[in-house]
């Protein structure tokens, strides 16, 4: 699958251009599955490798609308993944000890392990996306040079974005891949998936009277990931921007490029230098002569 189409390493993103939509999956489906699978597989292959050596991390990170399904994504790709080398976070709003600190601190917190997958569903983006559309709520962070509204300006913001990429070139330095998704879907497709959660009693508990009120705010939403996706891509670290009007599909792209990223990452197993090798020869040993001892 070619992939380049949905990668971004500059300013040159259009959110108005940018399809929601890609095809129908039904009349594909199973191929689709397969495909979808056998990159589970892939993925869990390099997993293993990977938390072998504790050399490098990948991060993956998820932004999107509400009900653009992020949740079902995340379950459908990393399903084949060893939970020992696996880590998600979900950030929401700051909690009163978060909003104490810098709004970086709780991210560092929730970092994988370097040899591990993470997975932030929603991220440190949320910081000039949610906030962009509210900027009352840096009023509560009480930063400094921060007085009025008026100061959570486009300068304010131009300093963010300016933290976050020097932020990820830090975290690529430290052996961590970073893959960063925005789950892009149609505004009529989000009210087709809000109105099933309404009308279908099993998914009732999906349905939040929250994302019906900032559903009034779509076009400022709109707005701000298309200046944040501009100014925080870069070649080392590129946005992926995802038909999602169609979850399959959307799984197959995203699950297609996270398999052919980390299969480029320099993975294998450890080599045994020879005093480790001895020491398996002697473990070896040991373990064949106590069941020898046993049948006697």
């Amino acid at each position: 699958m070619d992939t380049k189409q949905y990668r971004f390493t500059k300013d040159d993103f259009d959110i108005r251009k940018a399809p929601t939509w890609v095809a129908d999956s039904a009349d594909q489906l199973d191929d689709i599955k397969k495909k979808i699978a056998s990159n589970v597989k892939r993925i869990k292959s390099a997993q293993r490798k990977m938390y072998a050596r504790h050399r490098y991390g990948v991060l993956v990170v998820f932004q999107a609308m509400d009900a653009a399904g992020k949740d079902s994504m995340i379950t459908h790709i990393f399903s084949g993944v060893n939970p020992v080398g696996f880590k998600i976070a979900n950030f929401k709003q700051p909690t009163a000890l978060e909003i104490q600190h810098d709004y970086l601190w709780r991210i560092n917190e929730a970092l994988p392990e370097r040899g591990s997958f993470g997975v932030f569903n929603r991220s440190y983006y949320e910081d000039v996306l949610v906030s962009r559309v509210h900027p009352e709520l840096i009023m509560k962070a009480n930063l400094p040079e921060v007085n009025t509204i008026l100061d959570v300006n486009k300068d304010f913001f131009e300093r963010r974005y300016e933290d976050i990429r020097q932020y990820e070139k830090y975290l690529s330095r430290n052996g961590y891949v970073i893959l960063k998704f925005f789950l892009h879907i149609s505004k009529d497709e989000q009210r087709k998936r809000f109105l099933s959660r309404i009308e279908t009693p099993r998914k009732n508990w999906k349905f939040s009277a929250a994302d019906i009120r900032e559903r009034k705010y779509w076009d400022k939403y709109q707005r701000a990931y298309d200046k944040a996706i501009n100014a925080t891509a870069t070649k080392k670290n590129p946005w992926y921007v995802i038909p999602s009007d169609d979850k399959w599909y959307s799984r197959l792209i995203v699950s297609d490029i996270i398999t052919k990223r980390v299969e480029k990452m320099p993975l294998a197993y450890p080599e045994m230098t020879p005093e480790q090798e001895g020491q398996l020869a002697e473990a070896h040993q040991i373990l064949l002569d106590e069941g020898k001892n046993k049948k006697k």
